[in-house]
């Protein structure tokens, strides 16, 4: 993990999605499509957005 920050935008929305996937994109602070948010690289954040990675969009700060 070379940077600490990535950053996560929301590409699909979030309706008819499973709660679980929902959860997750509650937990990384998304609301809206297209909404971009920094994140830090922790394993937690990390799993939420593998869990989700066809809603996402991420990229590394």
């Amino acid at each position: 993990m070379s940077s600490n920050k990535l950053s996560v935008t929301m590409i699909k929305s979030k309706f008819g999605r499973l709660p679980s996937h929902q959860a997750c994109l509650h937990g990384l602070g998304l609301k809206k499509i297209n909404q971009t948010v920094e994140v830090l690289n922790t394993p937690e954040n990390r799993g939420m957005i593998n869990k989700i990675s066809y809603m996402l969009k991420v990229e590394e700060k």
